[in-house]
């Protein structure tokens, strides 16, 4: 099942036993399907039981022993029963994939504290819980897979998603970290940076609509990104690639990305304006909670 650099190995999903959060629809749908057709026994988590079972039912054409959990990650102690039944199921999981997350497009004036709290709680705090209450059997073991699905806007701030990309920043450095701790124990995490997805993410109410012009990735193609880090045993992954140049760009002219980005806001917020000013009976202020900002990437 593993094999490659480091003592520790390339991944290979034939026999794998792997949980993935977030699995009714999007990301976590497409990795649930691709890992069970290439030979793990797969266990899916989401909170819509209608849409994880039809999930379910396209995992077990290849992975018969494939199984779901109906649980809402915002509640801690589900997550803790989630690990604990998981382990009992299955015997062990050899690859974790923590996927499961909430958008928040707000502008920062938009915020209040219970907001960020809450995006952080699911986009943070949820994630790392069951991680480390998958952890001791990895360890017993001695071998494992962690992949954490982070964001590019957690290195590439995004205009008007700044509750955002802070939780996925935190899980970013926090996955980063986490490799190195685990290195030299057999378990290897992979951090995820994907742009934009289409995705129903980016239709959730309560959040601002994505400016024009936004090319989004395919979820096949998240996918395959992802499947290609554990295979060549990556510590990350930016989908598309050419993610991972702009982040150096930054690094070398922090000015020239700060100005792009601030006449982008201004460009889009003047489009935006303008298109609400022609449509009639909008309310383009804080009191009717319509505020277009812009949003270049996020996952």
């Amino acid at each position: 099942m593993f094999r490659g650099r480091g003592g520790a190995m390339g991944f290979s999903a034939k026999g794998a036993r792997v949980l993935v959060t977030g699995a009714s629809s999007g990301i976590g749908a497409g990795l649930a399907e691709r890992l069970a057709a290439e030979g793990a026994t797969v266990g899916i988590c989401a909170r819509r039981e209608d849409r994880l079972a039809e999930v379910l039912e396209r995992c077990r054409a290849h992975a018969p022993g494939s199984q779901m959990w109906t649980c809402d990650l915002a509640d801690l102690g589900a997550v803790d029963r989630l690990a604990a039944d998981v382990v009992e199921t299955f015997g062990g999981i050899d690859l974790l994939v923590n996927n499961a997350g909430m958008p928040k497009r707000k502008h920062v004036t938009a915020l209040d504290p219970a907001t960020v709290d809450r995006v952080m709680h699911l986009n943070y705090t949820s994630p790392i819980r069951l991680t480390l209450a998958l952890l001791p059997q990895m360890l017993e073991r001695g071998s494992g897979r962690i992949v954490n699905v982070s964001s590019v806007a957690a290195t590439l701030s995004s205009p008007g998603e700044a509750a955002y990309d802070a939780s996925k920043a935190a899980l970013a450095v926090f996955s980063e970290a986490m490799a190195i701790d685990l290195w030299d124990l057999g378990i290897r995490v992979l951090t995820v940076y994907p742009g934009v997805v289409d995705t129903e993410l980016f239709t959730i109410p309560d959040n601002d609509p994505l400016p024009p012009g936004i090319d989004a990735i395919t979820v096949d193609d998240l996918v395959d990104g992802v499947m290609t880090g554990l295979a060549d045993d990556l510590l990350e992954v930016y989908v598309p690639a050419w993610f991972k140049d702009v982040v150096k760009h930054k690094a070398n002219d922090t000015d020239g990305f700060i100005q792009g980005s601030v006449a982008y806001v201004r460009d889009n917020w003047t489009k935006t304006k303008a298109e609400e000013a022609q449509a009639p009976g909008t309310d383009d202020g804080p009191a009717g909670g319509r505020r277009s900002r812009p949003s270049k990437k996020g996952a």
